[in-house]
């Protein structure tokens, strides 16, 4: 269960088809290992599904606190990109970032994909009543067919609000936020897209208040730690 700390960052995004290639390079080789040099960042998932006609990217990053994805060194990075960053950003399309306080994690291990189901609050539901069926709807996700660890959070959009540099180079969007989400890891794609349904029901059913579920099921495409690089640095 790598997805350590109290929060993370849920982004979800489409490239320019002509800079697909180039998006991974850049990703794996310059832009994680510099997002989880930031103090604070424990982790960061990057995920794909090549058959989606949008949001074919996903990337959750973990960190100690929320305020950590607004911190001075991750604001500081946020506005001042590298090249190579000046030259990708701006193929982004549909992008949507929001940060999250984990409310609660079960499971052990690291699946090799992920459901991620953003949520609503139904009419007349709030915080209070995710807060209070978390730890449970956790567990019961534990029990669908191919489920090895489930995360859930609330959005705390305030903090991943903040206009950057890196903001102007993506052109203009508008996607639709979320207030909860619950990411499922699992043993594969194939298995978790089969029980997306049973994922589902089990929201439905927890009493957490959220509604109108967005699933999408992506495979782990890479990983990295904030202790893969100081082991590197140490090397």
């Amino acid at each position: 269960m790598a997805l350590t700390g109290s929060a993370f960052l849920a982004l979800f995004h489409d490239i320019d088809p002509a800079s697909w290639t180039e998006y991974m390079e850049w990703h794996t080789r310059e832009h994680m290992p510099e997002r989880l040099s930031i103090p604070g960042f424990t982790v960061g998932k990057r995920l794909i599904n090549h058959a989606l006609p949008r949001y074919r990217y996903g990337t959750v990053y973990g960190g100690e606190t929320a305020e950590v994805f607004r911190s001075p060194a991750y604001l500081e990075r946020l506005n001042n990109p590298t090249d190579w960053s000046n030259k990708v950003q701006p193929t982004f399309r549909n992008f949507l970032r929001v940060a999250c306080e984990r409310l609660v994690s079960s499971g052990v291990g690291d699946g090799g994909a992920m459901a991620t189901v953003r949520l609503d609050f139904l009419d007349g539901a709030g915080e209070a009543d995710v807060r209070a069926k978390a730890e449970q709807l956790s567990r019961t996700l534990l029990g669908v067919t191919g489920a090895c660890c489930a995360h859930i959070g609330l959005a705390r959009r305030e903090i991943s609000g903040v206009k950057t540099k890196e903001t102007e180079l993506r052109p203009k969007m508008s996607e639709k936020e979320f207030d909860a989400i619950v990411l499922v890891e699992g043993s594969g794609l194939p298995e978790l897209i089969a029980s997306a349904g049973d994922i589902e029901a089990a929201i439905a059913d927890s009493g957490c208040g959220v509604g109108s579920p967005a699933t999408i099921v992506y495979n782990l495409a890479y990983q990295l730690t904030a202790a893969d690089m100081a082991a590197g640095e140490t090397a």
